[in-house]
């Protein structure tokens, strides 16, 4: 690996900042970093999974894609965390909503990550865990919302290991529970922040609404990202 600590990121220590923003999509990051950062580098095409280091009024940070699913992400994140010292992850990505009380542009603060996905069965712990939000993170994405006039909801999310699922009715029994949007990967993102003891939070732009029938024309869907972003930097 030479200079870098990892086989899945080819940055060096030093080019990764404290503060890492990840979309799953890395062409999302590289647009990120093209119309918010300044001074920004790339820092990784391993597997092209882009990422890029650069400032935003003053803050260093580093944006970097994450992939689809709780495996994925489950690396990317863990690396960081453990291997490069990042001290806190902001999930940034779009969700369908499973709640009539979240509408197309909203921005959902993930809060709790339900999941169907085994991840913590490493762990070996004697009960289920419940992976969760940084409070503070957390608080400061809904008070930036409201300062920015952005419409932000906080609750629960459900992070699933399945897209296309065999039972037709999953996501209703998950809505019956109140959660708010279904997405594939804060729970991992969440246990491994807990388990190094570092900072995470998951942000959702709804781009649809199934139940509802309901969906974002593409215009309307960079729009709702580029509102979720001006959050996450804030915050960052």
């Amino acid at each position: 690996m030479g200079k870098t600590p990892t086989p899945h990121i080819g940055a060096s220590k030093e080019q990764i900042a404290k503060t890492v923003l990840m979309p799953g999509d890395p062409l999302r990051a590289k647009f990120i970093a093209e119309n918010f950062l300044t001074d920004f580098e790339c820092v990784n095409t391993v597997r092209n999974m882009l990422a890029f280091t650069g400032n935003y009024q003053g803050k260093r940070v580093t944006v970097a894609g994450g992939g689809m699913g709780i495996p994925s992400v489950g690396i990317y994140t863990y690396e960081l965390f453990n291997f490069y010292e990042v001290e806190q992850i902001v999930r940034i990505g779009t969700a369908g909503t499973l709640s009539d009380k979240v509408n197309l542009r909203d921005v959902v603060i993930g809060v709790g990550a339900s999941t169907d996905s085994s991840y913590a069965a490493q762990y070996n712990l004697p009960g289920t865990f419940a992976p969760i939000a940084d409070f503070d993170l957390a608080r400061k994405a809904v008070e930036t919302g409201e300062r920015l006039g952005i419409r932000t909801v906080a609750g629960n999310i459900l992070s699933s290991d399945i897209f296309y699922n065999n039972d037709g009715d999953a996501l209703g029994k998950w809505a019956k529970m109140g959660v708010l949007a279904a997405e594939m990967e804060a729970a991992a993102l969440y246990m491994n922040a807990a388990h190094a003891g570092k900072k995470a939070l998951c942000m959702l732009t709804i781009s649809d609404a199934p139940f509802r029938g309901e969906s974002l024309s593409v215009e309307d869907r960079q729009t709702g990202f580029t509102d979720m972003m001006k959050i996450a930097l804030e915050i960052a």
